[in-house]
């Protein structure tokens, strides 16, 4: 049932190959076609402004005021690229087994190899549209390492690589918009998605400043909506992120892939209160020149500068010699966990660790050290009033990406006809583990490069099948259910806001299903949430109408969505039996605390299916063909 669509032929070819025989349209006829993008980040932008650029009619939608405040905007370290500019020993291939290898050989050798063949003319092609990557002295292109590699292939733009490249993709967006060829709607939120004879043929929206639901019709829909960590409602991504455009599609057919592979991030800002309601995330990059540790004595109270170097544990140099700070993110983080668990950990709430940039301070010079991470450091000193450049930041583990998302083919197609997700809001690149900038990249490739060059083939037979427009009764249906689902809410008029539930399944996805795992604390999640799902309908109390801009509904409807999602992914975790990158089962591990993957057994794609009450499994075998699966050893 799940045909991959990867291409013919060796590794190499396969998307030369692919472009060769996929279908073209004529200019005249592109014009006759309608697309809708949902979202305006990084992909969505990228995606809309192309598939304008080619010709044909594109709605673009996005929840912000501006297509500017998409979230890639919040991206800090770099994008990256397999150029080998440094003569590192750095290659397509080197780049394409890392990414394989920090996924813990959990996604697609075709598609991961797409991504890295592509990484190279994409900075190239971002370069020409202006963007400020940072630059040696002559004028050429510099770059730095993240976790889980040993060559420089990271391009940046100081600590604001998302915010420099989501203004070109916004430049390019508007430009389109402003020659006729993109529409735009900002505050408008899609809540279902409308099928007619089983394509995606629409979806309806919500006006979030007048609150009037609207239709809107195309030959295609293609979901750049970005992830869903908010599930954990403690998180980096930004209080209007989530997950309800992903949720509707789900329950119209489009299967969820490895929903319980989110990441949790090392290097955020450790929570300080039980009424936040977001963490703060510090870019990995600092974990080039930081060094990361603790106190070796438990409940140590002194202050950094008082605590001598023989009593200091840089735990990830001495568990991980060869990669030391710059070990991948999963890793790095249960080793975060593990060290304040132990009660090793700093801070008010004895929930951190020290990110210490005195030795490289002392090495490199402080301006230098401002000239790499200057607006880092002004962050932090920002929100927290502490100069990271005379003692050290404290950092946290924190839900961060979402690996899981939307199965879809090498078209990026989802298991329903003419509805497609790129960006992190599909599964497709980065396994069980996403790799530090790599997502900027990957929302990048497809939004300019591979979806303008896939969705041609399901469009040339658009062509041929009459014209469907919002008067159809499919429209009117989705519309009715939607208004159905808005006045349920409204009706309940309980005692409990919608940040108390929201805590409360917050308490249980990150206790239960965020970096460690086990099958007993999985299948209490499932009945906790169950019952928190039960008594959010019962008893929570949204304020205000429907027919005007109502942030509580905008909230409530979200986490209605959250409070499903979670069940799933819980279903999923407890499903998989082995440890696999951001998914360790405590039952699956080696003697020294390593993750112990089960190839024989679980080398798949695990896509569900949605259904009243439950969820079917179906699985995409992993087929490696160029690389062995082996052990993830960064020691």
């Amino acid at each position: 049932m799940l045909n991959a669509k990867i291409p013919e032929g060796p590794l190499e070819e396969k998307w030369r190959n692919y472009q060769i025989q996929s279908q073209l349209i004529n200019p005249a006829n592109k014009k006759k076609l309608n697309v809708i993008v949902v979202g305006s980040g990084l992909s969505g932008a990228g995606a809309a402004a192309t598939l304008a650029e080619l010709g044909y009619d594109v709605q673009c939608f996005c929840y912000q005021d501006s297509a500017r405040r998409a979230h890639s905007v919040a991206a800090q370290g770099g994008i990256n690229a397999a150029k080998n500019y440094q003569h590192d020993g750095d290659s397509v291939w080197r780049m394409f087994h890392d990414t394989l290898k920090g996924g813990d050989f959990r996604s697609r050798e075709a598609n991961v190899y797409r991504l890295a063949e592509l990484s190279a003319p994409l900075i190239d092609h971002y370069v020409q549209q202006g963007v400020p990557f940072a630059r040696e002295y002559g004028g050429v292109l510099v770059n730095r390492s993240f976790g889980g590699v040993q060559v420089q292939r990271t391009f940046y733009a100081r600590g604001q690589t998302g915010q420099q490249l989501l203004l070109a993709a916004y430049s390019q967006l508007y430009k389109m918009k402003r020659a006729k060829k993109v529409t735009m709607h900002v505050r408008h939120e899609m809540l279902d998605l409308v099928l007619v004879n089983g394509r995606a043929k629409g979806i309806i929206a919500r006006d979030l400043t007048t609150g009037e639901l609207k239709r809107f019709a195309a030959d295609a829909v293609v979901l750049a909506t970005g992830g869903y960590s908010r599930v954990f409602r403690l998180s980096t991504l930004a209080i209007g992120c989530n997950g309800t455009a992903l949720w509707k599609a789900h329950k119209k057919g489009a299967y969820f892939a490895a929903p319980s592979f989110t990441q949790i991030h090392p290097t955020a800002l450790p929570q300080t209160s039980a009424a936040q309601s977001k963490l703060t995330l510090m870019s990995e990059s600092l974990r080039n020149d930081g060094r990361i540790w603790v106190p070796k004595n438990k409940d140590d109270v002194r202050k950094a500068k008082d605590i001598p170097e023989a009593e200091r544990d840089y735990y990830l140099e001495r568990r991980y010699p060869s990669f030391g700070n710059l070990a991948p993110r999963d890793i790095a983080s249960r080793a975060a966990k593990e060290r304040i668990d132990a009660g090793h950990g700093v801070g008010r709430l004895k929930n951190a660790v020290y990110l210490d940039f005195a030795q490289a301070i002392e090495n490199f010079g402080l301006e230098t050290i401002k000239d790499r991470y200057g607006n880092l450091f002004k962050m932090y000193r920002k929100i927290t009033g502490v100069d990271a450049y005379t003692e050290p930041m404290q950092i946290s583990p924190a839900a961060h990406f979402s690996m899981g998302g939307l199965w879809v083919d090498y078209e990026l197609m989802t298991t329903v006809p003419g509805l497609y997700a790129i960006g992190e809001c599909n599964f497709s690149d980065h396994g069980a583990n996403r790799l530090g900038a790599n997502s900027l990249l990957q929302a990048s490739i497809d939004g300019y490069f591979v979806l303008p060059n896939t969705i041609n083939n399901y469009l040339a037979g658009a062509l041929k099948e009459a014209n469907v427009t919002t008067d159809h009764p499919a429209f009117a249906q989705a519309e009715t259910e939607v208004r159905e689902h808005i006045d349920r809410l409204l009706s309940v008029n309980g005692t409990q806001t919608v940040d108390h539930f929201h805590r409360e399944l917050g308490k249980v996805m990150w206790q239960e299903c965020a970096m460690s795992r086990n099958r007993e604390g999985l299948q209490r999640a499932i009945v906790q949430i169950g019952a928190i799902r039960d008594q959010f309908w019962k008893d929570v109390k949204v304020t205000g109408g429907h027919q005007e801009m109502n942030t509580e509904l905008e909230k409530g409807l979200r986490l209605a969505d959250f409070l499903e999602l979670g069940i799933l992914m819980c279903t999923d975790a407890l499903e998989r039996e082995e440890s696999c990158g951001a998914h360790f089962r405590e039952e699956y591990q080696t003697e020294e605390g390593e993750a112990m993957r089960r190839d024989k057994d679980y080398a798949y794609v695990s896509a569900w299916a949605y259904g009243e009450g439950k969820f079917t499994l179906h699985k995409e075998p992993l087929v490696f063909e160029n690389v062995t699966p082996t052990v993830r050893s960064y020691k």
